[in-house]
């Protein structure tokens, strides 16, 4: 019986082709990422990423993590978006491919940690409580 390092980045085997994965999140956004030796081409939910990303922010800042490491046309990555918006989408596909860029040179993570990719973003919707007309936001006062 084998053991594994569970620290050990092991890339997912598909054949002969080598395959390293990420999952993002960002608010209810969670995007699957994989990532594989190519020439650095970026597909979401089965469409380029010029077309799906209608913002040219949200254009840029999934290009950022692959400047970063300067790794632009060292991978193709395949990213499986659900949930959120298009931003959240964004920025859960940022930190899924800034992940699995780590599994396959961890050299990197110091280069993407400065640059803030490997750290989820915490902010979440505040749920709405009770006695209130939103999560802060309360009734209506009328004196008369």
């Amino acid at each position: 019986m084998t053991t594994v390092n569970p620290a050990a980045p092991a890339p997912a085997s598909t054949g002969d082709k080598q395959v390293w994965l990420g999952t993002g999140r960002r608010k209810t956004a969670v995007a699957r990422v994989r990532l594989k030796k190519g020439t650095g081409k970026i597909v979401i939910n089965g469409l380029e990423h010029e077309k799906y990303f209608d913002a040219v922010q949200d254009r840029l800042l999934v290009l950022s993590p692959l400047h970063t490491a300067k790794a632009v046309n060292r991978f193709d990555v395949f990213a499986r978006c659900t949930g959120g918006g298009k931003t959240g989408q964004a920025g859960a596909v940022v930190l899924g491919i800034s992940r699995a860029m780590l599994k396959a040179d961890p050299s990197q993570e110091l280069a993407l940690r400065d640059a803030g990719f490997l750290t989820r973003d915490p902010r979440m919707k505040e749920r709405k409580k009770y006695g209130r007309r939103g999560a802060r936001r309360g009734f209506q006062f009328s004196k008369r």
